[in-house]
């Protein structure tokens, strides 16, 4: 029996992308990439892309070696309460303006994240 689970830090983001860009309807149907580069990850987390609607930055994408980081910028009030509801961790960036982060570990994780990505642009 072999393991299907994706935890490589780069492929979860290229998943993150197929799904946020692969929509026709809904909310997620105005989503761009932005400056996407490419990247392996790293312990830190290296910049993969961001995510626009409008032209305007939602969120930013980074690649980890084993996971992945996408920071918000908009609806950061939103974005704790519906990642928490979805079993994603979550914690607030102190920047000005603020962010809030979103760990996505795995490749299940992309699907979870969806709901959290409407809830901030709701809220925007």
């Amino acid at each position: 029996m072999t393991d299907d689970t994706v935890t490589a830090g780069r492929r979860i983001a290229e998943l993150l992308a197929s799904e946020l860009v692969a929509r026709e309807d809904g909310p997620l149907a105005a989503l761009d990439l932005a400056e996407v580069q490419d990247v392996d990850g790293d312990t830190f987390g290296e910049f993969a892309y961001g995510v626009e609607r409008d032209g305007e930055r939602v969120a930013d994408v980074y690649v980890h070696d084993d996971r992945v980081r996408v920071e918000f910028r908009v609806g950061v009030d939103a974005v704790p309460p519906a990642a928490d509801e979805r079993g994603l961790r979550v914690r607030p960036k102190a920047t000005r303006p603020p962010r809030t982060i979103v760990f996505l570990e795995d490749g299940a994780a992309v699907k979870r994240v969806l709901p959290v990505v409407t809830a901030a642009l709701d809220a925007a």
